[in-house]
């Protein structure tokens, strides 16, 4: 061999080596080949196996956010579902509740007393039954007596029964405290009459819940006539009897002791007539009181109203009615209507 070609084999391994160092991909055998590194396709397949696990684990990855949100948006239906249940049980709970009435019914008020009670308060008086557009809920009956002593004079009874029922109501309340306002009304308005002189009251007992005696003197062109009113309630029901006496014509003036006593008899009987109307009892007078104590006081508060009465109240108080009567010094010219 030449000393020329060895120099140029020389030179082109030089320039082999040189090209090798500035490929650091590239590795030489021997014999001045070329042979890419093992690395770079290391590299590639892991580049590869890099790309084709991304679509996984996004898959994944969505997966689990599409899970996440089903369970939040069950729970939170849940959540509002027993919420909104929770507000419709509150709801129905807070629904405001009132104690049944006690009494359904009424007796006829012309029936409420005795014959015999009947003949010693108003002797061969005639029955007139107030008008009344619901009996079951009120009613009223009216007696007038005239015994007529010729030159002596005459004497005048009047005797009313009123009956009024109050059913239980959600809005304004439970019959039995409905008729306590009432009562207290009837006292009151009682112990108010024009006119009136000498107004005195008291508490009857074994009449009822609770009973009291209103009493005064009306003085009148015709005569002096003494008036008792008497008022009870017994659950439900208040009973208001009116009674009134006057000697006319010159005929002495009747005791108002006697009166009172014949005005609490008629009331005890009355109570009693609605007891028994309703199962209770066997309607005689001895079934009237419901203790036997005496009965609430005869003041009673002055904070009732008369908002507390039916919507379809009385038009005339028994008192006024009885005061009406007396005025006239003789029959009413109409019934107490209920």
């Amino acid at each position: 061999m030449s000393e020329g070609t060895m120099q140029r084999r020389a030179q082109r391994d030089d320039q082999s080596d040189r090209t090798d160092r500035s490929e650091p991909g590239v590795l030489t055998d021997g014999g001045g080949r070329r042979v890419r590194r093992a690395s770079r396709a290391g590299g590639v397949n892991r580049a590869l196996a890099a790309a084709a696990a991304l679509p996984v684990l996004l898959f994944a990855a969505a997966c689990s956010s599409d899970s996440g949100s089903d369970d939040s948006a069950g729970s939170g239906s849940t959540a509002r579902a027993d919420s909104g249940g929770s507000s419709a049980s509150e709801t129905a709970s807070a629904a405001p509740t009132v104690q049944a009435a006690a009494f359904k019914a009424l007796p006829k008020a012309c029936a409420t007393l005795s014959a015999k009670t009947l003949t010693e308060l108003v002797p061969k008086a005639k029955a007139k039954q107030g008008t009344s557009t619901d009996p079951e809920d009120r009613a009223s009956c009216s007696w007038s007596s005239l015994d007529n002593n010729g030159v002596k004079g005459s004497q005048f009874r009047w005797l009313n029964v009123s009956l009024l029922r109050f059913e239980s109501d959600a809005t304004r309340g439970a019959g039995d405290r409905l008729a306590q306002e009432y009562y207290a009304k009837q006292v009151k308005d009682a112990q108010a009459v024009a006119g009136a002189k000498g107004t005195t009251s008291q508490a009857v007992a074994g009449t009822g819940d609770q009973a009291t005696v209103v009493r005064y003197d009306l003085k009148k062109k015709e005569g002096a006539f003494k008036q008792q009113t008497v008022v009870a309630r017994v659950e439900n029901v208040v009973v208001t009897v009116d009674y009134n006496g006057a000697g006319l014509a010159g005929d002495k003036t009747p005791s108002a002791d006697t009166l009172v006593k014949a005005a609490e008899k008629a009331a005890k009987e009355a109570v009693a007539s609605v007891r028994a109307a309703n199962g209770e009892g066997n309607g005689s007078a001895a079934s009237g009181g419901s203790t036997g104590k005496p009965s609430a006081s005869a003041s009673p508060s002055k904070s009732s109203t008369a908002s507390s009465a039916p919507s379809a109240s009385p038009s005339v108080s028994p008192s006024a009615s009885a005061a009406k009567a007396a005025a006239a010094g003789a029959s009413p010219s109409a019934s107490h209507n209920s």
